[in-house]
């Protein structure tokens, strides 16, 4: 069986790199076939890639290409299309800014489109990226959105299977594709992380971040509610706002930058409490990872968290992403009480080898259908 995976771009290290290094270790011969690769940015975690059979598309030649990933999307429809995957027998796409569903297959492949979200930037949710603070880029970004829209429906339609990252995002997809979708929850290592030595309860004397520090992802809450209270937050990620970050935070902020899984592990089973603050959440991993080591959820109540986070037994829910909102629950975190071997049960359904699982009867099922469409069209 030929397979060959799809991602919309490899410059930095999240849940959506998670989901693709899974995949590559069902189908380790299979290339991926990417927008634009810069492995520098994967920090700690380059060097798991590094082998891989990574093939990029022409943006990866043009200069300032990694300063300009961001308004050269309007691109991404070109770039994936010229992709020739005709050949293969399975085609399994990651997308979700980059329009990586949209590359074309042959009319015997079977094409899975893993939606992480679509596009939050099109349909109004908070992303990264800013461009409605100059009057220009604001005209040509609702022009090029409404572009872009008409042709993520379009693309939409073309995978024969859409399986969604949560059922929070299964109903984006029905609300903005007309389209059913398969749940199938991202990857977390489990029981890799539960493989490693526990702290004791009394040495959790931290709070914890773990996050791109990139707009919309809410660390701006965490760090100024944690310096309000004078509480002590170690800060994990790496992104372009953590000199903004730094400024404005007190002394008992730690910025700790990019960590291994192992470094990762231990400070999850060393903190109080993970703390998140995303606004519209497509899933969480982090909030899964810090469950499945015993640690309780601190977590705005909407999105993806809602999946997987279960107020006053896994974690606390604050009702909106704001200061005052979060500093509520931090001030009467320490009178309740959690128990971790109750935290990290409730999360064994999000766990690597089930999401493997899964993804080899999707495929099974999908190779089937093929199958069986095939001999009918024969007698036709």
């Amino acid at each position: 069986m030929k397979v060959a995976l799809v991602h919309d771009y490899i410059r930095e290290y999240g849940g959506a790199e998670r989901v693709l290094e899974a995949l590559h270790e069902l189908f380790p011969d299979a290339p991926i076939y990417t927008a634009y690769c810069n492995l520098k940015g994967l920090g700690v975690h380059r060097d798991r890639l590094k082998n891989w059979n990574i093939k990029t598309s022409w943006l990866q030649k043009l200069p300032l290409a990694n300063k300009l990933i961001s308004p050269f999307r309007i691109f991404a429809p070109l770039i994936f299309e010229n992709f020739d995957l005709r050949d293969y027998d399975v085609v399994i796409s990651s997308s979700a800014v980059y329009f990586a569903k949209g590359v074309l297959t042959g009319t015997k492949t079977l094409h899975l489109a893993y939606i992480h979200t679509p596009p939050r930037f099109l349909y109004g949710y908070t992303t990264s990226f800013n461009y409605k603070k100059h009057l220009l880029t604001r005209v040509f970004g609702e022009l090029a959105n409404h572009l872009l829209r008409l042709y993520d429906y379009q693309i939409s339609q073309r995978p024969d299977l859409l399986i969604a990252n949560s059922q929070n995002v299964a109903e984006r997809i029905k609300k903005f594709y007309k389209r059913q979708a398969v749940v199938v929850y991202p990857p977390v290592e489990i029981e890799k992380l539960k493989s490693m030595e526990i702290f004791h309860k009394s040495e959790k004397s931290y709070f914890l971040s773990v996050s791109r520090l990139v707009r919309g992802k809410g660390v701006d809450i965490i760090i100024d509610a944690c310096t309000s209270l004078n509480l002590p937050l170690k800060v994990v990620g790496v992104g372009p706002i953590e000199q903004d970050l730094r400024k404005k935070s007190g002394k008992n902020i730690e910025f700790l930058g990019s960590v291994r899984d192992e470094e990762l592990a231990k400070l999850y089973q060393g903190a109080k409490a993970l703390i998140v603050a995303s606004e519209d959440e497509d899933f969480g991993i982090t909030a899964v990872e810090s469950q499945s080591l015993g640690t309780p959820v601190i977590a705005v109540k909407a999105g993806g968290y809602l999946e997987t986070v279960i107020d006053k037994k896994t974690g606390l829910f604050y009702e909106e992403a704001t200061v005052e909102s979060l500093m509520s629950v931090l001030e009467k975190f320490d009178q309740i009480e959690f128990e971790s071997s109750h935290i990290s049960k409730e999360v064994e359904k999000f766990s690597k080898e089930r999401f493997k699982k899964d993804i080899l009867s999707l495929i099974k099922q999908g190779l089937e259908v093929e199958e069986k469409l095939s001999k009918i069209n024969s007698y036709k």
